[in-house]
């Protein structure tokens, strides 16, 4: 997650849809006092500014809009562009399966995903259940109210990168292809017929 007062703009990291390669992109046009929430190297080394911060949530890489009240008021929140990225649910699954499997934390969905084959994680009612309380209008409500100015598809990141970019009006470095799992390049063969 990003929060930009300087640019008006906060970015909410859906997981697995390219969120930490749009990070970086828009760390390299960072303002001094823009909170910068995750795991990469420029977020690092701002971690300290958030130890007087007082959210409603959890800080992390993937907090979601309700998260960060506290941070801000649910005016500025209102008031802010907020955008994020979303991916098709299929190919979400597949990514976030073989992320898991190169995990090695405890965390029950790891060990499903290391111990099942693909077609019976993605039917696994565990499974089911995280997918359905992580759906992307979760991540930028607040208040039951849904706040997302832009949903960039990933399955057509130019069109919605540019989108951003006028924006915001800034041009963004080239994304980096970061935090990539192995996994076949068509999610589509990933799925039989039990599975779809």
């Amino acid at each position: 997650m990003i929060i930009s007062r300087a640019r008006n703009y906060i970015f909410v990291h859906a997981p697995k849809t390219g969120g930490t390669s749009l990070s970086l992109a828009l760390e390299a046009k960072a303002a001094r006092d823009d909170i910068l929430i995750g795991d990469t190297p420029k977020a690092r080394a701002r971690r300290r500014r958030l130890a007087g911060l007082t959210p409603a949530g959890r800080l992390w890489k993937h907090s979601r809009l309700a998260d960060i009240e506290g941070v801000l008021s649910l005016a500025e929140i209102r008031a802010m562009f907020v955008f994020t990225i979303v991916r098709n649910p299929f190919d979400r699954i597949v990514s976030y399966y073989h992320w898991l499997r190169s995990q090695r934390f405890g965390h029950p969905s790891v060990t499903l995903a290391r111990t099942l084959p693909f077609a019976e994680f993605v039917c696994h009612p565990e499974i089911a259940a995280s997918m359905a309380a992580s759906a992307y209008p979760a991540y930028v409500t607040i208040r039951g109210e849904e706040l997302c100015d832009l949903w960039i598809r990933f399955e057509d990141l130019p069109a919605g990168m540019a989108a951003l970019e006028a924006r915001l009006g800034i041009r963004l470095p080239p994304l980096p292809h970061a935090n990539r799992s192995a996994r076949p390049a068509d999610y589509r063969t990933a799925y039989d017929a039990g599975a779809r």
